[in-house]
């Protein structure tokens, strides 16, 4: 039975020349009809592609035409059937994120990397940290914090001096950025069960943003955090480069 594949690619030049020798060679479906999607671009491509689909069972395979590339496989046009079907599954649950803006508003978006909290001012930021309905810390005073997943242990969190976390393992990473008070405290690791509590204190004065997978919501005032088990994100690795050996490798690199 031969594959029915749905391409998509980012706006760079590289990936549009991909995407027209891939489609060429074997044809495009549209991508709900699809039992495989080929994503062509960045890491940062890949995550817009896997919001976007994430209404659909089929799986994403994605195609480096990027930088990094760390959710990507290696780019090679001629054998793609072969490497479809023998792909490694990878399962994700994204993080949900409900926040609350300074005029009362609600905003929610789910994150497959992390959702993180930035100062949006020169000060820097407070905040107070909840999690399960126990105050854990009364004042953090930082210039950010964020919860990420274990896909996303080695993007932001890994700048900010958060750990990697293996693929299958049931914690999130609740990490520092720059942290002031505590001094150089840096974080905590969470069941993924938990629910995470953002207040922000002072916030006239020391204004926070968040961001979940780069979308961005301006002036919060308390923002909660929890993996959301009923969206399931899937994506396909060469064998022997998964993301699991991807996570373990970026440790001794």
């Amino acid at each position: 039975m031969s594959l029915r594949i749905a391409f998509a690619a980012s706006r760079s030049a590289v990936a549009q020349t991909a995407f027209a020798t891939l489609t060429r060679q074997y044809g495009n479906v549209p991508i709900d009809l699809a039992d495989v999607i080929v994503a062509l671009g960045g890491d940062g491509f890949m995550l817009q592609t896997l919001h976007d689909t994430e209404q659909l069972a089929a799986p994403v395979y994605g195609m480096n035409r990027g930088t990094i590339g760390f959710l990507m496989n290696e780019y090679s046009p001629g054998d793609l059937i072969d490497r479809l079907q023998a792909a490694e599954v990878a399962e994700i649950n994204p993080l949900s994120m409900t926040a609350w803006d300074t005029s009362g508003a609600k905003h929610t978006a789910l994150a497959i990397n992390e959702v993180s909290l930035l100062r949006a001012g020169p000060q820097a930021a407070k905040l107070r940290i909840t999690v399960d309905g126990r105050l854990r810390m009364d004042e953090l005073v930082c210039d950010g914090a964020l919860v990420a997943t274990p896909a996303g242990s080695t993007a932001y969190n890994y700048s900010a001096h958060g750990p990697v976390l293996p693929i299958r393992s049931d914690v999130l990473a609740l990490t520092a950025v720059a942290a002031f008070r505590p001094r150089r405290w840096r974080g905590a690791l969470l069941p993924k069960t938990a629910k995470v509590r953002f207040d922000v204190l002072e916030v006239e004065k020391r204004p926070v943003m968040a961001e979940a997978d780069s979308r961005s919501f301006q002036l919060v005032s308390a923002v909660e955090i929890i993996s959301d088990p009923c969206v399931v994100h899937k994506i396909l690795f060469d064998p022997g480069h998964g993301l699991e050996e991807r996570l373990i490798s970026e440790q001794f690199s």
